[in-house]
């Protein structure tokens, strides 16, 4: 009788782990989908409180501009680094007859875009600090 007994109590325990591991799955199969489907990002106005707007704007100031390195291998690399659509090479000469114009130029060029580059590249929310910074960098790595 404690045999069966001791049976019964194993086999309780082993249904009620299967269930908790079905509902436990069941849960991170619905924060997976929840992640895959959220959207991308939101749109919240200057002065706005109900989307994080002070903290939102505090916590960009926090975290100060990001280094011309950081915004080149973030934003800049995937055209710049084998001259998609006429980019000027990373690392190539074509930097030096670039530099040519000065940075000031070349800023305002990457501000408005220029052939198959679309305004800020693909930086849209770089600061012209960062994109002076990220030109800076291509500069320097002229040959």
């Amino acid at each position: 009788m404690k045999l069966t007994a001791k049976a019964a109590s194993v086999l309780s325990i082993l249904g009620l782990s299967v269930a908790l591991s079905t509902t436990v799955g069941a849960a991170t199969a619905e924060e997976k989908i929840v992640e895959r489907i959220k959207p991308l990002s939101q749109v919240c106005v200057e002065g706005d409180d109900s989307c994080g707007g002070a903290v939102a704007v505090a916590a960009a100031a926090a975290g100060g501009a990001r280094s011309g390195a950081d915004v080149y291998n973030a934003s800049c690399a995937a055209c710049h680094a084998i001259g998609v659509a006429g980019a000027p090479k990373y690392g190539s000469s074509e930097w030096t007859d670039r530099g040519a114009k000065g940075i000031d130029a070349l800023l305002e060029t990457a501000i408005s875009g220029i052939g198959a580059m679309p305004p800020k590249g693909t930086c849209a929310d770089c600061s012209d600090d960062e994109l002076k910074a990220a030109i800076q960098h291509m500069l320097d790595s002229a040959q």
